[in-house]
């Protein structure tokens, strides 16, 4: 049995979420400082960041203008409590993000994380069609290979099975649509796949099961990330919204990953021009500064908790830090960032380019898929026989400790989704260490 040292140069006290905890411990990879495009270890080695960090760092790291903007705030005021009071930054954020939110989203609901985000998307859902008199829609339909954060509503309505079986309880009246990945007829497609519309389809078949009337919500991410980035096929996530308005169905998008900029737009939903009825964003809102999550709320949807007296409470639902002043600080902070130097813009015209580099590596060892959308990207990889998971393993390991590489591995797949402010030198770089790294990988 391990015991800790308690010493501060000891790794055995802190149970890492995610992780392999008794190999890193022995093989530590450690981050002691970033700046821009890369980490650098206690040694001084400097990383290539190809993850923004975990898909959130959208302005690169330690940017300047959000640094002081946070160090100006913890010294005017550490925190402010949002349960019947307020304090400026909160409502000035929540008006700048609804500023660049799609048309009819005016609202904002603040939490901690994606996972809190997801939360809130739930309840609020749930609780929307109690205020409209409808108590018996109840279902929510969540998606195969769907990552919705890692608390009981995001795992219950999440798909990804490694997230699921080790608990085994979930809430009730949660179903699952089929997930839209396909490799023998989408393999190494370019942007949105061909082949897949026709999976939207199978709401339809849950709707003639349970009835439209008792169904409260459908949530996907418009790009599925965490389980490998599955690119939606084309017509897919319209066809979903079709059934959902046909059907007087929320739709909720997790755009945890997607938001702030990742698709070359605001919100993927923007990209896409599907617009969903709430959208779940964390990660990017402050470039991963400071814990952060949010639902975007529909105008239709906040407007039918506003008819109560109005010294009651309208939502029972909120959190300890919900609009922390340090959070709303480095947001306020980061949107500007990200107008001034037009990240979104330049997101959208590096994709091209993006997408000839990330795909050069078909053919490369193992490789049996590539796949891609705005700055996103994935490789998969083919597994190791009998031993799922352990080839992009030691993958991650390879890129780091010899090609000062950050990745991202979930399953047998690479995640690619580097910083906004990456230069082409750089995704060049990126590619060639992963084509090394491959190489040189069992």
């Amino acid at each position: 049995m391990s015991v800790a040292k308690n010493l501060p140069n000891d790794l055995e006290s802190l149970w890492m979420p995610f992780s392999a905890n008794k190999h890193f411990k022995s093989n530590p990879r450690l981050l002691s400082r970033a700046k821009g495009m890369y980490y650098f270890t206690p040694s001084g080695e400097k990383i290539l960041d190809g993850v923004a960090g975990l898909w959130c760092c959208n302005a690169g790291h330690n940017r300047d203008e959000i640094v002081k903007a946070i160090q100006d705030q913890a010294e005017e005021m550490d925190f402010a409590p949002a349960f019947n009071m307020g304090h400026p930054k909160s409502f000035q954020l929540s008006s700048k993000i609804s500023q660049i939110s799609p048309e009819g989203f005016n609202h904002v609901f603040f939490g901690n994380s994606g996972s809190e985000a997801v939360e809130s998307a739930l309840k609020i859902a749930l609780a929307y069609w109690r205020e409209k008199g409808k108590e018996e829609k109840k279902i929510i339909i969540g998606r195969n290979r769907g990552y919705h954060g890692t608390n009981f509503g995001g795992v219950s309505v999440g798909g990804i099975e490694k997230n699921r079986t080790q608990f085994n309880k979930f809430l009730p009246d949660i179903y699952h649509l089929p997930d839209t990945h396909n490799i023998n007829k989408n393999a190494f497609s370019k942007g949105q796949p061909e082949h897949g519309q026709d999976l939207a389809l199978k709401l339809n078949d849950f709707i003639n099961e349970h009835g439209a009337d008792k169904i409260a919500a459908v949530i996907v991410e418009p790009v599925a990330g965490s389980t490998g980035v599955l690119i939606p096929p084309k017509g897919y996530l319209e066809k979903l919204k079709e059934i959902c308005n046909q059907n007087d169905i929320l739709l909720i998008f997790d755009e945890v990953i997607t938001g702030f900029g990742r698709m070359g737009k605001a919100f993927a939903s923007q990209f896409f021009n599907v617009i969903p009825d709430l959208i779940c964003v964390a990660k990017g809102i402050n470039s991963g500064t400071v814990p952060m999550g949010a639902v975007l709320v529909k105008d239709k949807i906040y407007d039918a908790f506003m008819h109560k007296d109005e010294k009651s409470i309208d939502l029972f639902h909120g959190y300890t830090y919900s609009a922390h002043p340090l959070a709303c600080a480095a947001s306020l902070a980061a949107i500007e960032l990200y107008k001034k130097e037009g990240l979104f813009e330049r997101a959208m015209e590096l994709s091209s380019y993006w997408e000839e580099a990330v795909h050069s590596l078909k053919g490369v060892r193992n490789v049996i898929d590539i796949r891609n959308l705005g700055l996103i990207g994935a490789i998969e990889l083919e597994p190791i026989k009998e031993k799922p998971t352990l080839r992009a393993y030691n993958v991650l390991c390879e890129a780091f400790n010899n090609q000062k590489t950050l990745l991202r591995v979930t399953g047998d797949i690479i995640a690619l989704s580097p910083p906004l402010i990456i230069e082409k030198n750089e995704i060049d770089q990126l590619i060639e260490n992963i084509k090394i790294t491959l190489e040189k990988t069992e």
